[in-house]
């Protein structure tokens, strides 16, 4: 496995990893209604392509394929986290993590946050993350659950002096 930053030209690949994230992981905590209104086969093409170039993900590829992609911004708010369905525990996950922790360093940003779906929030407790708020955002005319949550880094800021 290989972690490097997206490239322009990858986010259709990097749309199958979400749609299979969701549709094929996600599934024992969401309804269909639910999954088919937060990755919908029809989303809007050039909002994706905006959206992930907006974003600037690292991506997880095994054998020059997109597996996984995560990003972190300059506040330290994790917008996407995604590992394909088809290649789940398979640690990619965790690497992602890592690759975002040392961001967040190289950032010195004093915390990450995220708003994590009900599949992704024992994953995200495991590296310390702690729910904040629990939240029901409505997308596409669908409730779905999810959490802000939390990690404060000042081990990270500290360990800097």
């Amino acid at each position: 496995m290989h972690i490097r930053r997206f490239q322009p030209g990858e986010e259709l690949a990097l749309f199958e990893v979400y749609y299979s994230a969701i549709h094929l992981i996600a599934r024992n905590d969401y309804s269909e209604e639910q999954l088919n209104a937060w990755a919908p086969l029809d989303l809007d093409r050039e909002l994706w392509f905006n959206r992930i170039n907006g974003i600037n993900p690292f991506v997880a590829e095994i054998d020059g394929k997109p597996v996984g992609y995560a990003d972190i911004q300059q506040n330290g708010y994790i917008d996407h986290f995604f590992v394909s369905g088809y290649y789940s525990r398979q640690g990619i996950g965790k690497a992602l993590m890592q690759v975002i922790h040392r961001e967040a360093k190289r950032l010195n940003t004093t915390e990450l946050t995220s708003d994590v779906s009900q599949t992704a929030q024992p994953f995200f407790e495991r590296f310390g993350f702690v729910v904040v708020e629990r939240k029901k955002p409505v997308i596409r005319g669908v409730e779905l659950r999810n959490a802000l949550m939390r990690k404060e880094l000042q081990d990270i800021a500290s360990s800097q002096h």
